[in-house]
């Protein structure tokens, strides 16, 4: 695999220069940008394999980059927010953020959380173009149809458009129909680490999810709830 390219977002540049040289040290190359209009020329020019992307950034905040990024590229994007609040958490996953990490966070953590996505990002490209060598490359699990090659999803002939995790987690469903994973599970698998504390990114994810494919997000056939286990893909 290519020297994976990192986009930092980060005004803070204490902070901004500590996360570039730790990067850098593990061997990526680092791009950086210090508030939102930069983070997306940045993002447009340089294409990166992951953005690491902080909430509050002077102008255009992190929310709204994820948000207009994720109308044009399926990037990656760890979000950083130094607001404990939970529900500065949920809106960062539903506007298209992959995952997030809390202010003040430990470098181990944040590094082993991007070595993983880019690991699982790697892993989804080869799956996909192996897809396209055996002739598997589509998914289908009821009215739902994933293209891994063209990393696109049709609900009932409808084009859906989908965050990475979305797609990844749902595909990951889909190929396990009728099976039930837990959280940590679905956390080891799609996301491709051991997850400690909250489970709360796969709720939201799977929340997200359902608003997109279902008729009735409140009673859905699809994306279905085992209590007191976790989640499958309705038979």
């Amino acid at each position: 695999m290519a020297e994976a390219k990192v986009l930092v977002v980060e005004d803070d540049l204490t902070l901004l220069e500590v996360l570039k040289y730790n990067l850098a040290k593990e061997r990526y190359d680092v791009v950086t940008a210090t508030d939102g209009v930069q983070a997306l020329e940045a993002a447009r020019t340089a294409r990166p394999d992951l953005i690491v992307l902080d909430i509050m950034l002077p102008g255009m905040d992190g929310l709204e980059v994820c948000r207009t990024l994720r109308k044009e590229a399926t990037v990656p994007v760890l979000m950083l927010t130094a607001k404990a609040e939970e529900i500065d958490k949920v809106i960062g996953l539903e506007v298209g953020a992959d995952d997030y990490m809390a202010k003040p966070f430990g470098m181990r953590e944040l590094l082993a959380r991007v070595r993983a996505m880019l690991r699982r990002r790697e892993m989804m490209r080869q799956e996909a173009a192996l897809a396209e060598g055996d002739g598997s490359a589509i998914v289908r699990a009821g009215e739902v149809e994933a293209d891994l090659g063209r990393h696109q999803v049709r609900c009932r002939g409808r084009l859906v458009n989908l965050s990475p995790k979305e797609f990844d987690l749902l595909v990951y469903l889909m190929r396990n129909q009728g099976r039930v994973f837990s959280r940590d599970h679905l956390l080891d698998r799609v996301w491709g680490y051991d997850y400690f504390g909250d489970t709360r990114t796969v709720d939201v994810h799977v929340r997200w999810l359902r608003q997109k494919l279902e008729t009735d997000p409140a009673h859905p056939s699809y994306l279905l709830t085992v209590r007191g286990v976790g989640y499958k893909f309705g038979d």
